[in-house]
């Protein structure tokens, strides 16, 4: 009989327990839910502010320098690359850009969308070294894109390897057919994010902005509060033992879950508060980043492809043959990109100040000083 109450009162305890836990990732997907709203409501209203400025911008780009960092500026003031890298494609697909033109501009898009997810990082509060893991989380993004760059800016000036890789394929795909793809991300927060955009904002930028900004810490450090005991729980091994079990099972995930959502930006910036919180570590999420850059891709490619025009889908696998390149040498050298931006991470923890310091700088400043000068 004992025996018997002793495990009606165990079962009892773990039916309680899950009960709790349910709880938990129910409010968990809530606070996701508003987060994932912010990132696109904060999309929209730099989108009010920039898709003007980002087309007129694209006059400038005659010197492949110039295009560069047009290409950062342009998205970073947007915060998309889909939507720098849709622009692009429908200025080269009407003859007012020429495919090598283009090129930098999709090398600076890819520099200008890892701007979303420091922002994110920003955040974090320093208590318990969230901010400290949530920076390394998102800047190892920027140091990829930085160095990926670095090596292949150069060699493309001189000898356009992209390029011709690029129109090679095109070559092969030309007369292919593909239907485009509508996120079923977008088709659950559309919604609310047009409500508010039209019905509480009434279409003010300032206003869509603050409320994005205000939305995103709140849930942030709902997040943090929640995600904090999964640390010390077996949800921690089950992450890891699944989903990112393994580099290459991390790659794929990144690729599929950044196609799926059609936003790197999202899906980077996702990753950081789980890595805020110690559910990951920098050297687990890194394939995973590595697969976002690539999946970012797969809809502009799909959406040429749609267009029946073969210089948009030369524009959009020259973007996915980048990626692919710098992935090719920076995979094998992870160690570089992750040294650089766990040093990077120790010099911007010591204040805030210095990482603001470095997006406004990075990201805005010099390309704009740039452009004009050059």
């Amino acid at each position: 009989m004992g025996i018997y109450i002793k495990d009606c009162k165990k079962d009892r305890h773990m039916h309680i327990k899950k009960r709790v836990l349910a709880r938990k990732f129910v409010l968990l997907a809530i606070v996701l839910y508003a987060f994932l709203v912010s990132i696109k409501l904060m999309g929209h209203s730099f989108k009010f502010f920039g898709i003007d400025f980002a087309e007129g911008l694209f006059a400038l780009t005659a010197n492949p320098v110039a295009g560069l960092f047009v290409g950062i500026l342009a998205t970073s003031v947007i915060q998309s690359s889909s939507s720098t890298t849709a622009i692009v494609v429908g200025f080269v697909a009407g003859g007012l850009l020429d495919i090598t033109s283009a090129i930098p501009i999709i090398m600076g898009a890819n520099v200008g969308t890892s701007v979303t997810n420091l922002i994110v990082s920003l955040s974090h509060s320093k208590k318990g070294g969230y901010f400290k893991k949530a920076f390394s989380a998102a800047v190892v993004h920027d140091v990829f894109n930085l160095m990926t760059l670095a090596v292949f800016f150069p060699i493309e000036l001189l000898f356009h390897p992209i390029e011709k890789s690029a129109s090679f394929l095109t070559n092969l795909f030309v007369g292919a057919n593909a239907a485009t793809f509508k996120s079923p991300l977008t088709l659950i927060i559309s919604p609310v994010v047009n409500f508010l955009e039209s019905a509480v904002f009434m279409k003010n930028p300032f206003l869509m902005l603050a409320a994005s900004i205000v939305i995103l810490f709140v849930s942030l450090n709902i997040f943090v509060r929640l995600a904090k005991p999964l640390a010390k729980s077996e949800f921690k091994d089950v992450l890891r033992d699944s989903i990112f079990k393994n580099p290459p099972r991390a790659f794929v995930f990144g690729v599929a879950l950044t196609a799926f959502v059609q936003s790197s930006s999202v899906t980077t910036s996702l990753i950081v508060p789980v890595v805020a919180v110690g559910l990951l570590t920098v050297e687990k999420i890194y394939p995973y980043v590595l697969g976002a850059n690539i999946g970012t891709t797969i809809t502009a490619m799909l959406a040429a492809v749609a267009t029946g025009s073969s210089f948009a889908l030369t524009v959009a696998l020259a973007h996915f043959i980048y990626n692919a390149f710098g992935i090719a040498v920076f995979y094998p050298l992870r160690v570089i990109p992750l040294n650089i931006s766990k040093w990077f991470t120790d010099k911007a923890i010591h204040s805030r100040r210095y990482a603001i310091a470095y997006i406004f700088t990075a990201f805005y400043l010099i390309p704009a000083i740039l452009i004009f000068l050059l």
